[in-house]
């Protein structure tokens, strides 16, 4: 079918997929948890045809495992959409409730977007997790995910659509895009669909914003930063260092740079050198670090601005604070950056100034997820500044709307001063 048919099928359930009860959706979310279920041999299979193809192709380790829907990450989804089922309605929800005048009352109400475009990478878990956050919010999707996991995907959106659809949730409302020709159709649609989320590098987010007229929700790479301060407990910092770098290297909330101050450095960088080889980094660093650990591996100009996704850590040695800011602003991804001191007042100055979308004071990096932070999971984490920042869950799938609930007034009188508004907080 032509990717505009598929986008009109789309738009078409959005309407009624918009005013679809809670329970509803609810019930379609709990479906596709038991059918995930159900359906576990035939989706098993169809990622193994997606992995031996991956490996026939040489795909990367760090790609390979994102690649995998095995039985622990099917059951990790399966949480999630158990978690989302039972978190509170996002739509409906009275933002601002004001009388502007008696019996004529302003309510600015939360709503569905509409129809989400969503480019993302291979990893068949996020393609449940994406359509799940689209169901309770009440919008329609069309999904394109990496190539390399097309046959699980086939799978999982077959899977979902069959069991949402016994629940009453309006047909349609879910559609699979499968080619790098229907991503530029879809980018031609803004007829049809209201916003576009890509998940991915600077350089691919850029290609999407410059090539389509529909407002885009990016999701920029993941570079990373962990800045251990003067002040910062060793035993901590290593701890936290090990976490944010080897929980899961290939995933956008990993560290990619460490930064240390030059006092807490001498003492420090060696204890974190051999915490980190110990779980198998390779390291690099700057002249400085080099200095009092000999053995690192030089680093380049192109490793501060290098998103890794492995077993790699670039080190560089900074005079204070603000030399460790400047250098996060200057070559992070406004992604996810983190500070570790027992200074409350470093950290609070790390805060404000870091322009990133999450910035963590004395935690892992990694803990920049939607699940994590209690949303039931997320479409992505966006690095833009409209809209939505940093994990994107329900709320960020929501916009609102104005509803104006009058009793005849009409606008004349305010005009010539025969009558005043109150604009009374209800």
């Amino acid at each position: 079918m032509a990717t505009l048919d598929l986008a009109q099928l789309a738009k078409q359930a959005s309407i009624p997929l918009a005013d679809c009860n809670l329970a509803t959706r609810n019930q379609g979310l709990l479906a596709m948890a038991e059918a995930l279920t159900a359906h576990a041999d035939e989706i098993r299979a169809a990622n193994e045809r997606d992995l031996a193809k991956a490996r026939e192709d040489g795909l990367d380790a760090p790609l390979l495992k994102r690649l995998v829907f095995d039985d622990a990450k099917r059951e990790t989804v399966i949480e999630g959409l158990r978690s989302l089922a039972a978190l509170p309605d996002p739509l409906g929800r009275v933002l601002t409730h004001t009388e502007l005048d008696q019996g004529l009352v302003l309510s600015r109400v939360s709503c569905p977007i509409g129809v989400i475009g969503i480019i993302f990478e291979a990893r068949p878990d996020a393609l449940v997790q994406i359509s799940s956050l689209c169901l309770k919010s009440g919008n329609a999707v069309l999904l394109k995910g990496g190539s390399e996991a097309l046959h699980t995907n086939r799978a999982l959106t077959t899977v979902i659509a069959e069991a949402t659809a016994q629940c009453g949730v309006p047909e349609n409302w879910i559609q699979l895009l499968e080619t790098r020709t229907e991503v530029t159709e879809m980018l031609a649609l803004n007829e049809c669909i209201d916003l576009i989320v890509p998940r991915g590098s600077n350089a691919f987010v850029k290609y999407i914003m410059e090539h389509t007229t529909i407002p885009v929700l990016g999701h920029s790479s993941g570079l990373c930063h962990l800045y251990i301060d003067r002040a910062a407990n060793a035993e901590m910092a290593c701890r936290i260092a090990v976490d944010a770098k080897t929980q899961a290297p290939a995933t956008c909330n990993t560290i990619e740079t460490l930064l240390i101050h030059q006092d807490a450095a001498p003492a420090l960088l060696p204890q974190l050198a051999t915490a980190l080889r110990a779980a198998k980094v390779e390291l690099r660093g700057d002249e400085r670090s080099r200095a009092i650990v000999p053995d690192l591996l030089p680093a380049t100009a192109e490793d501060w601005s290098t998103e890794y996704l492995d077993y790699i850590l670039s080190i560089k040695i900074v005079n204070d604070i603000s030399e460790a800011i400047g250098h996060i602003n200057r070559f992070g991804s406004h992604h996810t950056d983190a500070i570790v001191t027992d200074d409350e007042n470093a950290a609070r100055l790390f805060q404000r100034r870091v322009d990133s979308a999450d910035v963590f004071w004395n935690a892992s990096t990694r803990f920049a997820d939607g699940f994590r932070f209690g949303l039931g999971a997320e479409v992505g984490i966006s690095t833009s500044k409209i809209h939505s920042r940093g994990p994107v869950g329900l709320e960020g799938l929501t916009i609102y709307k104005w509803l104006l609930d009058g009793s005849g007034q009409t606008v004349a009188p305010y005009c010539d001063g025969r009558v005043k508004f109150t604009h009374r907080p209800l």
